[in-house]
């Protein structure tokens, strides 16, 4: 059993229900950014569309740490890793003058406040702390 289960169990109950929400939304209307942003919109929404539908897929691996935080170590890895790189391209693509800051919302919601509490997870569910 890990330490803080309850509470693991919580935070990812609540990825998964944000990133299944966000997909939603996302793959609805896919140029919310855009227009949010005061952006051009996109010539080709469907690609945003499938960000969405790949981020609500992580929805469902993140149900399955709730469901079994001692075998979630790696899905909660790779979630973090990607809540890591994707701030990285953003960050770059405002930096450059490509992107303005106002999209800096896309990174707030679905990385940055996730930083801390994947990352206690992970620490508490490193194998060789939580004896699996």
């Amino acid at each position: 059993m890990i330490r803080r289960r309850k509470l693991h169990q919580t935070v990812f109950v609540a990825a998964g229900i944000y990133n299944i929400a966000w997909g939603i939304f996302s793959s609805l209307r896919p140029n919310w950014l855009f227009e949010f942003a005061e952006m051009p919109r996109l010539n080709h929404p469907e690609i945003f569309a499938c960000l969405g539908m790949v981020i609500g897929l992580y929805g469902i691996l993140y149900f399955e740490v709730a469901r079994v935080p001692e075998r979630g170590w790696l899905l909660a890895a790779v979630g973090l890793l990607g809540k890591v790189l994707g701030p990285i391209g953003l960050f770059q693509l405002i930096y450059s003058g490509v992107w303005p800051p106002a999209t800096i919302v896309l990174c707030l919601t679905n990385d940055l406040i996730w930083w801390l509490p994947f990352s206690l997870y992970l620490y508490d569910a490193w194998p060789s702390r939580s004896g699996t």
